[in-house]
């Protein structure tokens, strides 16, 4: 069976499922109630490929193939568009992105593609900006087409990069570090207006404060710590890091050394919540230390 054989074959199970006789639960689904499982199963995907899952990443990306062919038979059903216009759609765009390849134009190497291909996304956006742009809704400006819907990180490192490619950004990294010293001192000055010390209202240190806090106090709060995680942000992108990859790593590391911890607790016949605060940093420490012999290391 060809490859071609096999996508159509694929077409034709996800038709039959939400074809009358089909699946009752396939058959209630629309675009909206689907919306969370493609977004569960994009994470999914990224989770093997943290991993080096190669047994299972095979399995995550026909999870997230499924999602694009059950758009695309509702799609279908309703009259908007079939498999056969998205398929012709990306191949028309990677064609047009890539000129050096199927054209004339040179790029020779990765920084000329990308200069390149970012000129051709401009040129697209402000065609498709025209085409949907009203007086009650201009699609316009160099921030135009970066979804709100993605990941709060992802989306501030976008609308940074956006900025940056026409020159509104720090000369030099050493700037960004003073903003972020800016930034913390003004979260500083607003949390000092707190009545009372933030304390957690669990015994570990990251509970969140149980103490009222008034609702002006409270916005001002969350808008200082938005600029301060979105300065980290433009640091992360300086640095040429995917912050949103770079917090995943960390939760996965803090995850496997949390584990080690209640391993260790539980080894010691004392579970995590009996042990006192500098007990527990202990076991945070032997936890870091054996991760680091794991992988070679000496940090």
């Amino acid at each position: 069976m060809t490859t071609g054989e096999r996508f159509e074959r694929a077409v034709e199970i996800m038709a039959r499922l939400r074809a009358p006789g089909g699946c009752p639960w396939d058959r209630e689904q629309t675009f909206d109630t689907i919306k969370p499982y493609t977004l569960e199963e994009t994470y999914e995907v990224l989770e093997a490929i943290d991993t080096r899952d190669w047994k299972e990443l095979p399995g995550e990306l026909g999870d997230l193939l499924l999602q694009v062919l059950f758009y695309a038979e509702m799609a279908q059903e309703e009259g908007k568009f079939s498999i056969d216009d998205v398929l012709e759609r990306l191949s028309g765009k990677l064609i047009a992105r890539h000129p050096h390849v199927f054209g004339d134009v040179q790029a020779v190497t990765s920084q000329e593609v990308l200069k390149n291909w970012e000129a051709l996304k401009a040129i697209e956006r402000t065609a498709k900006s025209k085409e949907k742009s009203t007086e009650e809704n201009p699609a316009t400006g160099k921030l135009a087409g970066i979804s709100s819907a993605m990941p709060a990180l992802m989306e501030a490192y976008k609308i940074s990069s956006r900025a940056a490619g026409i020159g509104f950004d720090w000369p030099e990294i050493e700037g960004i570090f003073e903003k972020l010293n800016e930034e913390t001192r003004e979260l500083r000055a607003e949390v000092a207006k707190i009545p009372e010390p933030p304390r957690p209202h669990s015994r570990g240190i990251a509970g969140a404060t149980s103490q009222h806090i008034p609702e002006e106090l409270r916005v001002c709060l969350e808008d200082e710590v938005g600029d301060l995680l979105f300065v980290l942000v433009n640091i992360a992108r300086y640095l040429s890091i995917d912050p949103e990859m770079a917090l995943r790593s960390t939760n996965r590391k803090f995850r496997l050394r949390f584990q080690q911890m209640e391993l260790s607790a539980n080894s010691s016949k004392r579970p995590l919540e009996q042990m006192t605060m500098e007990e527990m940093e202990e076991l945070w420490q032997q936890a870091k230390k054996s991760e680091s012999a794991r992988k070679g290391t000496s940090r």
